[in-house]
This record gives C-alpha cells, sequence and structure tokens, in this order.
C-alpha cells in the first residue's frame, strides 16, 4: 500500500526510494516507525541542557573533513605568508619554521584525520543500527500480521475447532515502538537514579 498522506516529520517526497532508477514507495508502516524514532532523538536532543549541545556542536565540526581542509589552509597561508611576506603576518605570528613545528603541525594534521574516519565510521555505524532496528520492527509487524491473517483463517474455516487462545490475541497486535522507546528511556533513567543513589 503506498503511503498518501504527507507525515509531519518526513517529506512526501521522501516516502519513496530509487532503486537503479525505479521508484519504489515506502509503505505507511516504514514512515511511521522512521517517524517515532526521529521523534526520539529530536526529543533526547532537547533534554540535552544548552552547554552539552553547545559541546556536541564543536566536538562534531572537529570531526568534520572541512575541519582538516582549513588547518591545511591556515598552515600553507602562513607559511608562504612567513616566507613572501612576513610582515603581512597577522596576531603577531611568528614566522612559520617547519623544523621546530613541523612534528607537532603533523601530529595535530593526523590527530584530526584520525577523528575524522573515526567520526565517519561512527556515522556508518549509526546507519546500520537504524536499519537494524527498521528491519525488526518491520519483521515483528509482519508476524503479527501474518497471526492475524492465521487467527482469522482458523475462524473461517468449519471443520476447525473454535477457541480462544489468549497468546494469539496478544501477538497479533504489533509493538508501538514509540510505547517500548518510553518504557526503554523510563527504565534508563530509573537506573541511572538508583546508580547515583548508591554512589552517594
Amino acid at each position: 500500500m503506498v503511503a498518501s498522506k504527507s507525515s509531519p516529520i518526513i517529506p512526501p517526497s521522501a516516502q519513496s526510494i530509487y532503486i537503479d532508477g525505479e521508484k519504489y514507495p515506502l509503505s505507511e508502516q516504514v514512515v511511521k516507525n522512521i517517524e517515532k524514532i526521529i521523534g526520539f532523538q529530536a526529543k533526547q536532543e532537547q533534554k540535552l541542557p544548552l552547554r552539552d549541545r553547545l559541546i556536541e556542536k564543536i566536538a562534531s565540526f572537529f570531526g568534520k573533513s572541512e575541519f582538516l581542509y582549513l588547518q591545511l589552509l591556515f598552515f600553507t597561508s602562513w607559511s608562504l605568508c612567513s616566507h613572501l611576506a612576513p610582515e603581512l603576518l597577522p596576531f603577531g605570528l611568528p614566522k612559520f619554521d617547519l623544523q621546530e613545528m613541523g612534528i607537532d603541525i603533523t601530529a595535530l594534521l593526523i590527530a584530526t584525520g584520525v577523528l575524522v574516519q573515526q567520526t565517519r565510521q561512527d556515522k556508518l555505524a549509526e546507519q546500520r543500527s537504524h536499519l537494524i532496528l527498521q528491519i525488526n520492527l518491520l519483521t515483528e509487524q509482519k508476524i503479527a500480521k501474518l497471526i492475524e491473517l492465521i487467527e482469522e483463517l482458523r475462524e473461517d474455516i468449519p471443520n476447525i475447532r473454535d477457541r480462544y487462545d489468549w497468546e494469539a490475541q496478544i501477538m497479533q497486535q504489533a509493538t508501538d515502538p514509540q510505547i517500548v522507546l518510553d518504557i526503554l528511556q523510563e527504565n534508563l533513567e530509573q537506573a541511572e537514579t538508583e546508580s547515583l543513589q548508591s554512589d552517594s
């Protein structure tokens, strides 16, 4: 079934994917699952104090390739200005001396490069975990639908004894990801409170 309703978080244009040039619509359940996870993450970010959000933004900038290119540009400009026009050096910068500063600059560039690579790996790991979560949610919802269809089929076939199966009744209800996320967050906060109380 094609999701025709526009969602508040995911625009209608994002409710389909392209594979080898072919457009495939995303099911409404997939869109709802993605929305709930995005909403949960946004709510967690809003709970962070302003100082923590500021530190995260600064740290995320240090892990971007743009920061590495800015360093390369700065050190290149510094070196050229030192040799060609030392009187133009701003902020009282000393002349660039590769023999004295070479090891420090190399260490800084290597550390930044490693941080950029680590940030990229972290993003890939986060995407993989989101994919696994989506697949697990969809699998659970498909199984719930199958149980529901089997229960309907059992009721419709006359030569099968009709009986009430409370387990099947519960299992055919697909789990709401938002409820699971809320319970998980509540348990994590409770565990964190207990840990702080035990430490004190």
